[in-house]
């Protein structure tokens, strides 16, 4: 996996830098009880919150190095930063695992408070929730067997193409590509079954989750050639702009004081 450069962390200073199940959701409470903070906000904050006390984080755990499963706990970069941002807000955090095209459903139905997820800030996804501040950046990789004769983007034209559900990787390649053209996964590792068996031609996911299936699967390379580059950002209800605020605050606080930097550090190594 790759390292922020400091050219990277820069874009995420400056706010420029996939998205991956709710059938038998599970709810993983990642926290320990929110610590006192001499910048919590929680005693007199105007928002609205699920449940009292608690800032409910909507997910999908498969996405790893941004939120996946260690055991029974959902560990990754999101759920860190989100930690840090309850601890601030002088709040509990509780993680719910869903299907991420659920997450913006749950948060836009006050059933989550915010929904982060490696979430991609798009024109569609603002007409339904509000984003807070930019907080990474990331590339879109395209996956395929080692020899294949995809060499490029635009040599998947024609090509099946595998891609999780909701994902902004679908929604750009179903886009450019047409309909028929995407086949949808709800986790990376069926995507990866699927290209394995020549179901599929090529992948086109997030670049440090690709790093994490290059690492567990011989045969499998990543295209010097990138599909697209996009900004990470956390969902809120629209109206619900007092929490919204409230988070986006700690999370520049965080930004600022370089914590998010370190945390993305503990995750994405140097090549």
């Amino acid at each position: 996996m790759k390292k922020f450069s400091i050219a990277m962390l820069s874009m995420v200073l400056a706010g420029s830098m996939l998205l991956t199940g709710c059938g038998g959701s599970k709810t993983a409470d990642s926290s320990s009880d929110a610590q006192d903070s001499s910048t919590s906000t929680s005693d007199t904050a105007d928002y609205k919150l699920a449940t009292e006390g608690t800032l409910t984080m909507a997910t999908n755990a498969y996405f790893e190095p941004w939120e996946y499963y260690d055991g029974d706990k959902i560990v990754g970069i999101d759920p860190e930063v989100a930690q840090a941002i309850a601890d601030k807000l002088g709040l509990k955090l509780e993680i719910m695992d869903m299907d991420f095209d659920s997450i913006i459903t749950a948060v836009s139905a006050g059933k989550a408070d915010m929904g982060m997820a490696g979430m991609t800030v798009t024109e569609d996804r603002k007409k339904n929730v509000d984003f807070s501040q930019t907080y990474a950046s990331a590339i879109q990789a395209i996956i395929v067997p080692e020899g294949s004769d995809i060499k490029t983007a635009d040599d998947m034209e024609g090509k099946k193409i595998g891609v999780m559900q909701g994902f902004t990787g679908d929604l750009n390649c179903t886009e450019q590509f047409g309909e028929d053209s995407v086949v949808r996964f709800n986790k990376s590792a069926e995507a990866v079954m699927a290209l394995q068996q020549g179901k599929i031609d090529c992948i086109v996911i997030d670049n440090e989750p690709a790093k994490k299936i290059i690492e567990a699967n011989k045969g499998l390379q990543i295209l010097d050639s990138k599909y697209s580059q996009e900004d990470y950002a956390i969902a809120f209800a629209k109206g619900n702009d007092g929490l919204r605020d409230a988070v986006d605050k700690a999370l520049g606080e965080l930004i600022d004081d370089g914590t998010v930097e370190k945390i993305m550090n503990e995750y994405i190594v140097a090549d």
